[in-house]
């Protein structure tokens, strides 16, 4: 499905830091296919990651300035905002930190990285010339975000604040998960970490649509990757699998079965 245009809080870009460009590029190529165009820039190389000639995400090689500061390699997540400058004086108003910018990228539009009071970290788009992912709702496309917090309750106050989300808690399979909503629209979720998740840091995690599951994991074995959480069925929703990149990056997998 073609999209034309996001409105504030909806999730719209997603994008890879590598520390290896060039086994992030056959890895992700060989699992879902996509085209990769590079695209120059004065740090280096953007490269878009494209489906029928639609940006759908991008990714770039992490610098070494960076490397030696500790970045490793990540998908980042980006949400639509209206106004980027009023979005940052309210992250900071509660409790965030800006990491990154805010700067101008191009005539594309503005952005910023940001670290929420937990630690997750994720980045504000304001568009100008580009909206973001020009497709969803499709396999190989970004469908889904979901926030692993220590402190839900605290998240939730700071993103209704920052992004105007509504949220809804129910009751999956013994524990609560949280939906976040723009307007009527499901965009993403929220789980609390318990002690069984170890020392592992809060952060915000991708979902990309596939056709199936279990083909999709045993691919990412076969391209180098590993499968950290196996194929594993989430009632009427779908079947999902957790997948490290192989750098290290970490990103999801689902296959949806709405209602089944």
């Amino acid at each position: 499905m073609k999209v034309d245009q996001y409105f504030q809080g909806q999730p719209c870009w997603a994008e890879l830091g590598s520390m290896n460009i060039a086994s992030s590029k056959a890895f992700y190529r060989g699992l879902f296919g996509w085209d990769i165009v590079d695209m120059p820039i004065p740090e280096g190389t953007y490269s878009m990651l494209t489906i029928a000639d639609d940006d759908i995400g991008a990714m770039y090689q992490i610098p070494d300035e960076m490397a030696q500061n500790g970045e490793t390699t990540q998908w980042t997540i980006y949400f639509a905002v209206e106004n980027l400058d009023a979005s940052l004086v309210d992250i900071t108003g509660a409790g965030g930190t800006v990491i990154i910018g805010p700067h101008e990228v191009g005539e594309a539009g503005r952005m910023a990285v940001i670290k929420d009071p937990e630690g997750a970290r994720f980045a504000l788009w304001q568009a100008n010339n580009h909206i973001g992912a020009k497709r969803a709702a499709e396999p190989h496309t970004m469908c889904w975000v979901e926030l692993a917090c220590r402190q839900p309750q605290q998240a939730k106050q700071f993103y209704s604040h920052v992004l105007g989300w509504q949220h809804r808690d129910s009751d999956m399979q013994g524990m609560t998960y949280t939906e976040w909503q723009v307007g009527s629209q499901d965009v993403g979720g929220m789980m609390a970490m318990t002690e069984e998740w170890g020392d592992m840091p809060a952060h915000w995690m991708l979902y990309f649509t596939v056709e199936s599951c279990d083909d999709k994991a045993a691919q990412v074995n076969e391209l180098g990757g590993k499968v950290c959480v196996p194929p594993t069925d989430i009632p009427n929703v779908g079947r999902f699998a957790v997948i490290n990149d192989p750098d290290g990056g970490l990103f999801s997998i689902i296959e949806l079965r709405m209602g089944v």
